[in-house]
């Protein structure tokens, strides 16, 4: 009885493990489609993510027969500051980098690779239990070196980087998903719920406060582009986060760390089948190097 038990908990985690890759890796794809080829505005993406799941889990939390703290409460800080961390930055910082340019396998690249090699540092500065041991430096300059060769051009020239400004942009969205993985390490316990109505909340507002300023869309877009960010509303920013809370329940944050290795490899994938973007066996090789870098600052953490 215990073996089937197991067994099926097993089975269990691996179709939750097995959905958040694919919607992980897809909502890169869609993200791309959506911006870069279907022309939704980047500083409108935010808004479009966060307004209707943060009314969702808002009336989830009052149907569970809890309440939102007062404004003055300091849980509106934090989780207001995970919510911009996040949320709004990263959806904007990344929709921007795809009208630059910067392809849907790329993205996954920089993000799901660079996302830990920052929050390892900062995470020596900011939380006392994570200090930087050896390991876990040598870890990020091997994968720091996996980054360099990312933007590397083609034909090595007086340029010292490929599109370097469009990828930058990426790049900072690794940098506010490292400071809101640090935050919500500090932050002050809430029940989940309530924490998650909090960040949606504050996401949105801030959302619509960058978006309004950029003007009203006047131009209408195409019935896939609608499709791509209803399904980025629904998928990624809604089920994924229900489906990495019963992953972490049921096997812990490490599991999460091997999703991650597998994100990019299948947002590649998909980029080539749906929205022909080129294969490149630097963006390969360059993959390879960050998970090393990233595998040996993981056995770091079982050394410091």
């Amino acid at each position: 009885m215990m073996n089937n038990k197991h067994t099926q908990s097993k089975l269990t985690l691996y179709i939750y493990v097995a959905l958040i890759v694919l919607i992980w890796s897809t909502g890169y794809t869609l993200m791309y489609y959506a911006v870069y080829q279907g022309g939704f505005p980047a500083e409108w993406v935010p808004a479009a993510r966060t307004t209707m799941p943060a009314i969702a889990i808002t009336l989830y939390v009052y149907m569970l027969g809890h309440k939102l703290p007062p404004l003055n409460d300091i849980r509106w800080l934090w989780y207001g500051l995970m919510g911009f961390f996040g949320m709004t930055a990263p959806f904007y910082l990344l929709a921007k980098g795809n009208e630059l340019g910067v392809e849907s396998g790329m993205s996954s690249i920089l993000i799901n690779g660079v996302t830990p090699l920052i929050t390892i540092i900062l995470a020596h500065f900011f939380v006392k239990s994570e200090p930087l041991g050896w390991r876990k430096a040598l870890g990020f300059i091997i994968g720091f070196i996996g980054v360099v060769f990312l933007f590397l051009p083609e034909n090595i020239s007086i340029e010292l980087v490929s599109n370097w400004s469009a990828q930058g942009v990426v790049l900072l969205v690794a940098l506010s998903f490292a400071l809101g993985a640090i935050v919500a390490k500090r932050a002050p316990e809430t029940p989940a719920s309530v924490g998650a109505s909090i960040m949606l909340l504050t996401a949105a507002v801030v959302a619509f406060a960058l978006a309004i300023p950029a003007g009203i869309p006047k131009e209408g877009f195409s019935s896939g582009v609608l499709i791509a960010l209803f399904a980025l509303t629904i998928f990624s920013t809604g089920l994924s986060d229900i489906l990495y809370l019963k992953v972490i329940k049921l096997s812990g944050p490490s599991m999460i760390a091997k999703v991650n290795f597998i994100v990019p490899v299948f947002a590649l994938i998909f980029g080539i089948i749906f929205l022909d973007e080129d294969f490149s066996w630097r963006s390969v090789a360059a993959m390879m190097i960050i998970i090393t870098g990233l595998l040996i600052a993981r056995v770091g953490e079982n050394s410091n």
